[in-house]
């Protein structure tokens, strides 16, 4: 048993203190230390053993006491002793500035600081006290500070133990502050060297002492020598904690099956040798949280929340206890939990996770500023966390701030371009705004997936085609939406293999008897997430006119979902189309049944109702009852309101003008409470644009219906074919015909496929007071062909065929076409006054027999008159025909008579062209014929005398053949030449034939050809005559000297014959 043993004073006795048994009341011992005046060093041992029960108050009584005024003064000399004490007190006073937080951490770094500076003012040079300071300072993150406190110790002694650990221990705590991984590094080494340092001066040392060689290892990358260093530790101490633990890390961080079981071993054999590892707790907990051990997790955690004081390990500790609670959907304690966590960090950067868990549970509750908060804390730390930025980018669209969505979206597509979940958010959000870029983002999101052979969500698939289906490329919207929903008893209800029987309108939509039978011979299975994309496919066939599988899908919708209301819905909508209002009355009375304040159907029925005269008045309370239950928010039933008004102000009833008055000021207000609420309602607009064209502001109205006219051009989901019509009511009030009719018509076409009687008339009338009768007819015989039944529109058929009689007649030129056309549409308009005359007779049609009965007669008039004119007209015609005839008989002959003057002057030039080309080609014949007979008297001619006595002779005789075109040779050649010649001239066609070849004088063409022919043409005769060459006689003469020149060259030189020439 440890004792110590304080002398008495003035004897040689002493009292005997046992360490194990120290009193509770520190006092006791006190007043004997103070009696005895014991030495200091006695009051640091039995102030260390009360720290080492864990009696903090006691070891604080004892050093206070022994570092008071009193001690102070009378142990003036005893200057160790005191400075020990009062680095005691500081190191005291830094530990709990440690464990303690804001304002009570300041004064117990205050308090210790003074401690420090007393210590000092005794003996400044004590290395114990600078390394305590130094620890100070690490306490208080001042880092710098601390390395100068441990530098001074180690400038005087460079082995120095504590100081050495200090300084290694500061320089690791820089590498994890050091932004830079170079100097982060570079920290760690130093750290690890200093470390190596106090291994080798204090051999001896606590294995501990190594987990720093083992952790800068670790930090540095090489984790092999990392993982001895601790295994090193553990052989000198194989209880160590910490080496444990950090084994047991490192074996996680493989994330392999037998890492993870060998890491989980070593932490658990970590808490049975103390089961108070704040660290071995939190990564336990960790690992009960994946296996789904909550209640496990929770335990873990709670232990090591009480038992450390170590703010970072608390906070990861609070951390795995809201994660759990989270995870098992109690999000009030969750988000309790993760405040906790988030209190005990300093910053983010010390522990970001607990910031990611509090955005969630904010977000959850709807608290946007604050989970934005929170996520942006985390970017503090990691700028480019997906994660996080899409959770901001999906606060800011819920703020409404799109545009900062738009941006965060964008900037985590370019951190991660395989992020498919960001395109599709960016998709989204660009709907509305941008159609093109949007399309664009969601293909990208599509191709991503199907690049990563990922099951591409039905979301995603049905988002493309609701963008084709809003930009009318129905076939690509089609082939989207059924890749989304894929096999099914859909597709077999479309290929017509199943449902045979319902094509039939006969079939009532409420029906679902068929369904109940199909599902005796086969499942019918529709998966929830596919309801959606099923109806957005039923209302793409309601587009493309295909009404009975559409109601199919919504009735099979409804067999699976029996509450699901808009089916319902769509179904009364399809009712109303075929005009079978009471069928859609009963299936909004179905929708109503479910949820009788479900606004969208509440506003149907009143629009329904609206339209019976019977019902109108009721049909205002249902749209009071749709606007109560969305208290006030629902535009639409605002706007049916505004419409009931305006409805009431121009019944035919009669009523005072104030009651109309009031009403119209009425569906203005609620107009304009409505574009309060949304500035683009076209809806609203296009009310308010109504009211002002009743009071005859053409302007102001034509500009409203223009605007809405653009706005909803864009869309085809929004479809307003009111404004077209209004704004060519507008038209037509100005008087701008041509553009009321091209609005007419492109209202017409583009929404109701040309089938609306109602346009027609509008279309008729415009055409009527346009003066354009035919068009008038036309447009109102296609309306009678849709309503057969409206004697109206036959009535103003009559009366248009009348207009066109009369306008005709009065022309002052007219043809006996357009006369004759007459007669029949006045026959026409007779027969139509005729049998409305008749009818009238047995039902009500709202005529006036007489005016009727007005109307034939002046028609019978006309036609008595038309016929007349019928027959001028055509007696004309006839003559005009006559007329015609002999000048077309005129204009043949002497059509006739200039082809045969072609014909023939056309035969003489190719014949012509004939004798021409026989010509050429008798002489071309012919010379070839004497160019070879010249050939063959040179080859044949004797032996020629040396040329070289007669050089300048011969270059005279040379130049004389050249200038007159002749050759001389000798007699005997020349005689042989001239019979030869002779000979082939008996060859020659007769005079007769050759001049009529050539087609000219023989005697004067003759001699020139005999002479050409024998080469022998005289070329002065030409210059003579004035006549140039002819091309065939260019062409000989060109050959001819061409075989002159070349004679030199293929035979040897001779004399020349000339020499012996008498004529010379």
């Amino acid at each position: 048993m440890a004792s110590v043993y304080i002398p008495v004073q003035g004897t040689e006795e002493e009292v005997r203190v046992a360490l194990d048994h120290l009193p509770q009341d520190a006092s006791d011992i006190l007043d004997i230390l103070k009696a005895e005046q014991a030495p200091l060093h006695l009051w640091l041992i039995i102030a260390r053993e009360y720290f080492k029960q864990g009696k903090i108050e006691q070891f604080r009584q004892i050093l206070e006491e022994g570092s008071g005024p009193e001690i102070d003064e009378y142990y003036a000399e005893v200057k160790y002793e005191r400075i020990a004490i009062l680095n005691a007190l500081g190191a005291f006073h830094t530990f709990l500035g440690k464990a303690e937080r804001a304002p009570q951490k300041e004064a117990h770094f205050k308090e210790a600081t003074q401690y420090y500076n007393r210590a000092s003012r005794i003996d400044e040079t004590e290395p114990s006290t600078w390394i305590g300071k130094g620890q100070l300072c690490v306490a208080k993150g001042e880092l710098q500070m601390a390395s100068d406190s441990f530098k001074i110790v180690l400038d005087e002694d460079g082995d120095n133990f504590p100081a050495l650990l200090g300084q290694a221990s500061v320089y690791f705590l820089m590498g994890d502050a050091e932004q830079q991984h170079k100097k982060a590094l570079e920290c760690y080494r130093n750290s690890l060297d200093l470390y190596k340092r106090a291994l080798r001066a204090y051999t001896d040392c606590p294995p501990a002492v190594r987990l720093g060689i083992a952790f800068c290892r670790y930090k540095l990358g090489q984790l092999d020598r990392a993982r001895q260093a601790f295994e090193r530790v553990l052989q000198l101490d194989p209880e160590n904690v910490d080496a444990l633990v950090a084994l047991a890390i490192m074996d996680l961080q493989t994330n392999e099956a037998g890492g993870i079981r060998r890491g989980m071993e070593k932490m658990g054999r970590a808490f049975e040798i103390y089961p108070y590892c704040t660290l071995a707790l939190n990564h336990l907990a960790n690992h009960y949280f994946f296996t789904g051990q909550h209640f496990v997790v929770e335990q873990l955690t709670e232990t090591a929340l009480s038992s450390s004081n170590h703010g970072l390990l608390k906070s990861q500790s609070y951390y795995n206890l809201a994660r759990s609670y989270h995870s098992k959907g109690d999000i009030e304690t969750a988000g309790r939990y993760y405040m906790a966590s988030v209190k005990e960090i300093n910053k983010p950067q010390d522990f970001v996770l607990p910031f990611v868990g509090l955005g969630q549970i904010h977000l959850k509750f709807g608290d946007y500023k604050r989970s934005l908060a929170s996520f942006e804390k985390v970017l503090e730390v990691h700028p480019e966390n997906c994660e996080s930025l899409k959770a901001i980018g999906n606060i800011y669209t819920n703020l409404g701030e799109n545009d900062k969505a738009i941006e965060t979206f964008k900037k985590v597509t370019r951190i991660d371009p395989k992020d498919h979940q960001a395109f599709v958010e960016l998709g989204e959000l660009l709907v509305e705004s941008d159609w093109a870029a949007a399309m664009e983002y969601l293909k990208t999101a599509r191709s991503l997936l199907k690049k990563a052979s990922e099951k591409i969500p039905v979301e995603l698939l049905n988002g493309i085609g609701l963008l084709y289906f809003e930009k009318a490329e129905f076939e690509l919207a089609e082939q989207s939406f059924k890749e989304a929903l894929g096999d099914g008893i859909w597709v077999s209800m479309m290929d017509g293999s199943v449902g045979r029987s319902m094509v039939s309108w006969s079939v009532q939509y409420r029906d679902q008897t068929f369904f109940h039978q199909l599902e005796e011979q086969m499942p019918v299975e529709l998966p929830c997430d596919k309801v959606t994309t099923l109806f957005n496919y039923a209302r793409l066939l309601e587009e493309l006119q295909d009404t009975v599988k559409a109601s199919l899908l919504y009735r099979l919708i409804i067999f699976k979902y029996p509450d699901y209301i808009d089916a319902y819905l769509r179904l009364a909508a399809i009712a109303k189309g075929k005009n079978n209002i009471q069928l859609s009355i009963e299936l909004i009375g179905d929708a109503l049944k479910i949820n009788s304040k479900y606004p969208n159907a509440l506003s149907m029925l009143g629009s329904l109702e609206l339209q019976s005269d019977e019902n109108w008045l009721t049909a205002k309370e249902r749209f009071r009852d749709a606007k109560d239950a969305t208290g006030g928010k629902d535009p639409y039933s605002l706007l049916q309101l505004g419409n009931w008004n305006y409805f009431a102000a121009n019944r035919p009833e009669k009523k005072a003008s104030k009651f109309e008055a009031t009403h119209r000021e009425k569906a203005k207000e609620l107009f304009l409470n409505v574009l309060k609420q949304n500035q683009s309602n076209m809806f609203a607009a296009n009310g308010i644009g109504i009211l002002h064209a009743e009071k005859a502001q053409w302007d102001i109205a034509k500009e409203l219906f223009t605007q809405v006219h653009e706005a909803a051009s864009g869309s085809i989901f929004v479809q307003v074919p009111d404004v077209w019509i209004n704004l060519a009511h507008i038209y037509f009030a100005e008087g701008l015909f041509q553009q009321a009719v091209k609005t007419y018509q492109n209202c017409l076409r583009k929404f109701f496929y040309n089938t609306d009687a109602t346009i027609l008339l509008y279309l008729a009338r415009t055409h009527y007071e346009a003066e354009q009768w035919q068009e008038c007819r036309n447009s109102l015989l296609r309306a009678i062909h849709l309503a057969p039944s409206n004697y109206l529109l036959r009535f103003n058929v009559g009366v248009s065929m009348q207009k066109f009689s009369a306008s005709t007649l009065q022309k002052t030129k007219r043809t006996a076409d357009e006369v004759r056309a007459t007669v029949s549409e006045l026959e026409n308009a007779i027969r139509v006054f005729s049998l409305l005359s008749v009818a009238s007779t047995y039902h009500s049609h709202g005529f006036d027999e007489r005016k009727i009965e007005t109307h034939v007669e002046y028609c019978k008039h006309l036609l008595d008159a038309a016929k007349v004119h019928r027959d001028a007209a055509e007696q004309a015609e006839q003559q005009t025909k006559q007329r015609l005839e002999v000048t077309r008989q005129i204009a043949l002959a002497d059509e006739a008579r200039r082809r045969a003057e072609e014909q023939r002057k056309f035969q003489l030039e190719r014949r012509k062209q004939e004798d021409e080309l026989k010509q050429v080609m008798q002489q071309e014949q012919h010379f070839e014929r004497v160019k070879e007979q010249w050939k063959h008297s040179s080859n044949s001619a004797g032996k020629r005398k040396d040329r070289s006595k007669h050089d300048d002779e011969d270059g005279e005789s040379g130049k004389r053949r050249r200038k007159g075109g002749k050759r001389r040779k000798d007699q005997k050649t020349k005689m042989q030449y001239e019979e030869e010649e002779e000979d082939q001239y008996r060859n020659e066609p007769e005079e007769d034939d050759y001049a009529t070849m050539t087609g000219g004088d023989r005697s004067g063409k003759a001699p020139d050809h005999l002479l050409a022919a024998a080469g022998l043409e005289d070329s002065d005769a030409e210059d003579e005559t004035g006549h140039p060459q002819s091309a065939i006689e260019r062409k000989r003469r060109s050959a001819w000297s061409e075989s002159d020149d070349d004679e030199p060259a293929r035979r040897p030189a001779e004399p020349s014959p000339r020499a012996d020439d008498p004529s010379e």
